[in-house]
């Protein structure tokens, strides 16, 4: 049997990295797949691979975690098509603002907050009904930065936003505990996909050196001989929306290679 056979799991923030690697190897692990983005034209390419080789086991809509009435839709979305829903894989974070505290734009870190932070419980809440039918797994895609502020970049309100839903995912892993709700996080670090690709080629360009070499710079950082990629955090992901995971709940999961070990 498929680790997802007969599942239905919501993917948010499906765009062409890892929320995409996610929603496919759920596919084709069994699952049926109900995909939100802000960019249609993202949902769209993802939901015809997966109706490619699964017919009949993709839906989307899009969806502004940050509006809760597009969070509830998503949800409808999920238990019209499918009848259920079984797991939610939360992808969709704003990451695009980068800087410290001293240069803070805190009008810009309350939006990161409200999608990252906020929008995340809010769809959170909005599969919770269904999810109570028969227990289930809420899946938080966090990030290292949370638990280790990396050298390279700055990413303060990312890294906090993120941080908040750590905490957040103990209290809920405790609130919905006994109603067989598992919540759980999974933590990459630098992760081969197309945000690090298109930061390697533009360090590549600032510093005139080879894309290899840059690569090279960050994977000498890990005690594994190279990054990980998104398709490895995706796997993650789905280990928690499995019942592989059925005993584990609370958890935060490193995916970097080894470049931070707790």
């Amino acid at each position: 049997m498929a680790l997802l056979d007969g599942r239905t799991v919501v993917v948010s923030g499906v765009g062409p990295g890892l929320g995409h690697q996610v929603a496919v190897r759920a596919a084709r692990e069994g699952a049926n797949v109900v995909l939100g983005a802000r960019t249609e034209d993202n949902l769209a390419k993802t939901a015809a691979e997966v109706e490619a080789g699964h017919p009949g086991r993709a839906a989307w809509r899009g969806t502004d975690i940050a509006a809760d009435d597009a969070c509830t839709a998503l949800a409808e979305l999920a238990v019209q098509r499918f009848g259920r829903i079984d797991a939610v894989v939360h992808v969709a974070a704003l990451d695009g603002y980068f800087g410290g505290v001293a240069d803070a734009d805190f009008i810009a870190w309350r939006q990161v907050l409200d999608v990252n932070l906020i929008g995340t419980l809010q769809l959170t809440r909005a599969c919770l009904p269904a999810l109570r039918e028969r227990g289930g797994s809420v899946v938080i895609i966090g990030t290292q930065s949370a638990v280790a502020a990396p050298s390279q970049v700055q990413q303060a309100a990312y890294a906090a936003s993120k941080g908040a839903l750590t905490s957040a995912m103990y209290s809920m892993a405790r609130e919905l505990g006994p109603e067989r709700i598992r919540v759980n996080t999974v933590l990459p670090g630098w992760m081969w996909g197309p945000a690090v690709e298109t930061y390697v080629r533009w360090t590549a360009s600032t510093d005139s050196v080879p894309e290899d070499e840059v690569r090279a710079r960050l994977a000498e950082r890990m005690a594994l001989p190279e990054l990980a990629t998104d398709g490895d955090v995706a796997e993650a992901a789905l280990f928690f929306a499995s019942d592989r995971a059925r005993a584990i709940t609370g958890q935060s999961l490193l995916v970097n290679a080894g470049e931070l070990m707790r």
